[in-house]
């Protein structure tokens, strides 16, 4: 693995909370050469923001089968995150929402967000279900088509959500971790089998919160990421 997808900075836990809520409707774009159509541009909304059974209110999908639903209704990226990306791609701070996310936290290390654990935002009731796995959009979002790859050796993917409890959130919203499972399995964890550290990899598969499509996933390997793990391992 490389030394970024290792790293970690310090995080004020003491109080962790929403700094952002962005939400956004799908546009058509034209990126290397193809007509393309993405929600992944989020804007910041002020007020409170209604969290529906499969979506923040206001927030759509272009490709509902890969995005959104019960399993993905919400998208939470750290600002801390946002502030490593803006130094390490060395160029001014990077907006919320630039990565697609509806939730901008503060005081939050999502890397060890266990999965299942849940979050008391406003009078919603969220749950961790997965990492976030880069594709093409980030790449058209970031006006980089490496950056997916870059993404994904980072090790900073953020945590899709799921809704237990509808409600309302709002920007400055407080959170607060309700519940977290015993197993331990963390969304840093989950991301690791994704890019290729299968050694804990039933541990990781068992965690009875996590979206069930990861274990059709485990039956197949993309062709980079079979690339990738070669050159990890000097092939």
């Amino acid at each position: 693995m490389s030394a970024s997808f290792l790293s970690t900075d310090p995080i004020d836990t003491s109080r962790p909370r929403i700094a952002s809520v962005q939400v956004g409707r799908p546009r058509d774009y034209e990126w290397l050469g193809r007509q393309l159509r993405s929600g992944i541009e989020k804007h910041p909304v002020t007020g409170p923001v209604s969290v529906l059974a499969t979506h923040l209110d206001g927030d759509e999908q272009a490709d509902p089968e890969h995005h959104g639903g019960q399993d993905k209704a919400v998208y939470a990226y750290a600002s801390e995150d946002l502030r490593w990306w803006a130094q390490t791609l060395g160029g001014a701070a990077l907006d919320p929402g630039v990565v697609g996310e509806n939730l901008t936290t503060q005081g939050m290390d999502l890397r060890d967000a266990v999965i299942g654990e849940q979050w008391r935002v406003g009078s919603a009731l969220l749950q961790v279900s997965e990492p976030r796995t880069p594709c093409w959009k980030l790449g058209m979002r970031m006006h980089d088509p490496r950056f997916p790859r870059a993404f994904a050796r980072a090790g900073r993917p953020g945590v899709l959500l799921r809704v237990l409890e509808q409600g309302q959130l709002w920007a400055g919203a407080p959170v607060t971790v309700t519940h977290t499972p015993e197993h331990g399995v963390t969304a840093a964890d989950v991301f690791a089998l994704y890019v290729g550290d299968r050694h804990d990899a039933e541990r990781v598969l068992s965690a009875p919160e996590l979206a069930a499509h990861w274990q059709k996933w485990a039956g197949h390997r993309t062709v980079w990421h079979l690339k990738d793990e070669r050159e990890r391992d000097g092939a």
